[in-house]
């Protein structure tokens, strides 16, 4: 991906909750000279509200085991530090931060006298979107940044900053930033600030980059305002969990775009081009046997493709059994609409080498107990290869295809094209509602 040079109209300044709007007008009044070529211009396409936690950041810093900027952005100097963490406190190391990781350094932050609790690392949430979204020239970018620590109400800043166009554009067209700092408790007493900041006759979106909690008041207002929620399923700690919320804000009319789903378009693709030809559309009758492998960590992909899958071919879910084991296994048994019984098997792999998604599908195997009918397929990832799904023999012969992921799957890259297509998801919304068919047997 190219980077696209950035012209600051202003730096991040600090201000007064009351001074924001006069601020910004402020910005686009000293742009308004003539002297300015090209001329700076306000962007109208849509506002977006991002709500940045980083809780993982802060608590290392805070501990003295990391020394980079809070920014939201995982690298490689952030998972040295959960490496760092794990060893002192006799965890599993794996440089991600699993349910018992996170447990502990909340303990071990908690143990700290209220003076340690406090960091000098730079905190520079708000200002690190990346291209994907500036080139798309939003008009105003709302960051709600939590902290830990004592709560000293909310603090804002604001700064503006253009993407630089072609040569032969003659105007900037540009975004502003607000950032507002606070305790969680702290900005949810400013929610109704936060809404009034959203312009009112643009596309409103709101980017959440933690686990939703339906019961936060700052959440609640920002859904009932907003034309559509974006999450990104690879951040739940509790994916059978937070689904079923999110089925649950879908049937109260909250319009949501899972990233992590479009993740799955690659793997759905081969799959219906798999049963295209009109000899193998007529065996998916026969298939009883539903075989995935995901990256340990965190099973929303599997159980959404599950999801899609039961939905397309009108599966009914009727047991649910976790096996556990290495290899975390699960089972879902089903019957299709001629009364035939499918098994499927979802089994969390553990990887070498971790990728930036946790759970990424790395498997799949569609077949039947039927030795005559073709409906055999195998799909894996390009990085880990088709061996451990081929090993699982049998009498059929089985398509074999590859899986090249999508070019770039980062969260950051798929949200700005998620500010293209704004609205509700109707597949998205029927493979939810089926993948929560199947959580609700838990």
């Amino acid at each position: 991906m190219t980077t696209t040079p950035i012209v600051a109209l202003q730096k991040p300044k600090d201000i007064s909750l009351d001074e924001i709007e006069a601020e910004l007008r402020n910005i686009w009044r000293n742009q308004d000279t003539g002297s300015t070529a090209p001329v700076a211009t306000r962007a109208s396409t849509f506002s977006l509200v991002v709500y940045e936690p980083e809780e993982i950041q802060q608590l290392l810093a805070a501990l003295g085991l990391y020394s980079g900027a809070i920014d939201g952005m995982h690298g490689s100097q952030t998972r040295d530090a959960i490496r760092q963490a794990q060893i002192k406190y006799d965890l599993r190391v794996t440089g991600r931060v699993g349910p018992r990781t996170l447990e502990r350094l909340r303990e071990e932050y908690a143990k700290l006298p209220p003076e340690q609790r406090q960091f000098t690392n730079m905190d520079i949430r708000g200002f690190t979107l990346n291209d994907a979204i500036a080139a798309q020239n939003p008009c105003r970018v709302i960051t709600l940044s939590p902290i830990l620590g004592e709560d000293t109400g909310v603090t804002a800043q604001v700064s503006a900053y253009c993407p630089v166009q072609k040569r032969n554009a003659s105007n900037l067209i540009c975004c502003e930033y607000i950032t507002l700092r606070g305790t969680k408790a702290a900005l949810d007493r400013v929610a109704e600030l936060v809404s009034s900041l959203v312009i009112g006759d643009l596309p409103k979106f709101v980017w959440w980059r933690a686990t939703p909690n339906p019961e936060q008041a700052l959440f609640q207002k920002l859904a009932r305002s907003s034309n559509c929620i974006i999450v990104d399923s690879s951040f739940f700690s509790d994916a059978e969990s937070e689904l079923r919320k999110m089925q649950d804000l879908v049937e109260d009319g909250t319009f949501i775009a899972d990233l992590n789903w479009h993740r799955l378009a690659p793997w759905q693709e081969l799959t219906a081009a798999a049963f295209d030809p009109p000899e193998r559309r007529e065996s998916l009758n026969d298939v009883d046997q539903v075989s995935i492998d995901y990256e340990q960590g965190n099973a929303a992909q599997a159980f959404m493709y599950l999801g899609w899958l039961a939905g397309r071919l009108e599966w009914q879910p009727k047991s649910y059994v976790r096996e556990g084991g290495d290899y975390d296994i699960r089972k879902i048994m089903f019957t299709n609409p001629s009364g035939r019984e499918i098994e499927a098997e979802l089994a969390a792999i553990p990887v070498a080498d971790w990728g930036e998604i946790v759970g990424d599908l790395t498997g799949l195997r569609v077949t039947s107990t039927n030795p005559d009918a073709n409906c055999c397929t195998i799909l894996c990832s390009e990085t880990t290869g088709c061996m451990r799904m081929e090993a699982g023999g049998g009498a059929q012969s089985c398509q074999v295809e590859q899986v090249t992921a999508l070019s770039d799957q980062k969260a950051d890259f798929m949200l700005g094209q998620q500010l293209q297509r704004w609205g509700e998801d109707v597949l998205y919304e029927e493979s939810l509602a089926a993948t929560t068919q199947i959580l609700h047997l838990l």
